[in-house]
């Protein structure tokens, strides 16, 4: 391998969606990547993102980029209905492979991916950002410590805005099916952020809700059926027996944002955001033996990437990254791999299947 690991982002649009927004940005800013190859559907797409972010090579097909011998690793950035066939190939060519959560449509794809990914023996991360958030790991490791002592509860809300109004290019989110929704992504990016501060659940009571049932389509003029859900509510018990509720919404207007309050017998923790855990900055507070919150400083430790990582969107994934990138060179195995993901689509399954049954379900 190269002295930097030469990676390719498949799904590189310079101008929209989340490569965009994050990925490309936070690899530039990334010492331990160099960024060889940037993939698109149009090569004068790829070409653009090429000479915006300084890519060595530009791919209108992604079958081209796997089987070229300077990618050493791929990152999948696309929307959720390609992620499986994608990051399939991409294991199959030997690559290591970073593909944005959720793994897959459905738990047999993410069960399938990471069973080869084990067998092929790369390295292979899911775009769970939030556990590699200074503030999310600085919660945890306070947690570890005994900063609240016995968990007894646990509370966590996001509340955000649901555009009722969109064009065409972001009406597919409507098609439950296709699972890219409140429930998949919002809920669990949040919920995920929860039990790897707290721990995992042990049972789970929850609706699962549409409360707005159509949105307007503003280029076709036209209002369209939604079948994916834009509330979820849960109550559960996690493995140590402490209690947790949960609500995750997309509202349409004045979204609270996010807040997980985590209470012990010795102390309480608050973490907070404008936004999803695994977007932006999050704020902790704690008290010990006292009614008074008071701001809590995050360790230097928790902060991986180097100070020109730019802030907001980008700043946990070049986090994760770092992670990505101890993994391949052998210096850790801190990333939240694809294991990880098929248990996090399992409690999603879950967290359906009570609401569908209204009734309690075991994970």
């Amino acid at each position: 391998m190269a002295d930097k690991i030469r990676l390719g982002i498949i799904g590189a649009s310079p101008t929209v969606g989340w490569a965009h927004r994050s990925h490309l940005p936070a690899i530039v800013a990334s010492p331990e990547f160099e960024l060889t190859g940037v993939c698109t559907t149009r090569m004068e797409t790829a070409e653009e993102s090429q000479r915006q972010y300084g890519a060595k090579l530009a791919f209108d097909d992604y079958q081209e980029m796997l089987a070229h011998p300077d990618i050493d690793a791929v990152a999948v950035v696309l929307r959720v209905p390609a992620h499986y066939e994608i990051t399939r190939d991409a294991l199959n060519a030997g690559k290591h492979v970073f593909t944005e959560w959720p793994l897959g449509r459905t738990t047999g794809e993410a069960e399938e991916l990471a069973d080869l990914a084990r067998a092929k023996g790369v390295k292979a991360v899911v775009g769970l950002q939030a556990r590699a958030a200074p503030a999310v790991l600085q919660m945890k490791q306070l947690v570890e410590q005994g900063y609240v002592g016995e968990i007894m509860s646990c509370s966590m809300t996001l509340v955000r805005g649901g555009v009722l109004a969109r064009p065409s290019g972001r009406t597919w989110q409507r098609d439950v099916e296709l699972g890219a929704n409140t429930l998949t992504i919002a809920t669990g990016h949040s919920v995920d952020a929860m039990r790897f501060v707290v721990g995992d659940f042990a049972e789970v009571s929850a609706i699962v809700s549409t409360q707005c049932d159509q949105w307007y389509e503003t280029d076709t003029a036209q209002y369209l059926d939604v079948t994916s859900p834009d509330n979820i509510l849960i109550n559960g018990r996690l493995t140590n027996d402490a209690v947790v509720s949960v609500h995750v919404a997309s509202i349409p207007w004045a979204g609270s944002g996010y807040r997980l309050e985590v209470y012990g017998r010795e102390g309480t923790l608050i973490a907070d955001s404008e936004d999803s855990p695994q977007l932006g900055p999050v704020r902790l507070q704690g008290a010990q033996g006292s009614d008074e919150l008071e701001e809590l400083s995050v360790s230097g430790q928790h902060h991986f990437v180097l100070e020109g990582m730019p802030q907001g969107a980008p700043y946990n994934v070049g986090q994760l990254y770092y992670m990505f990138g101890e993994a391949i060179r052998g210096q850790g195995e801190r990333q939240p791999d694809f294991d990880t993901a098929v248990d996090l689509h399992r409690l999603v399954d879950a967290i359906r299947l009570s609401s569908e049954r209204k009734q309690a379900v075991t994970v």
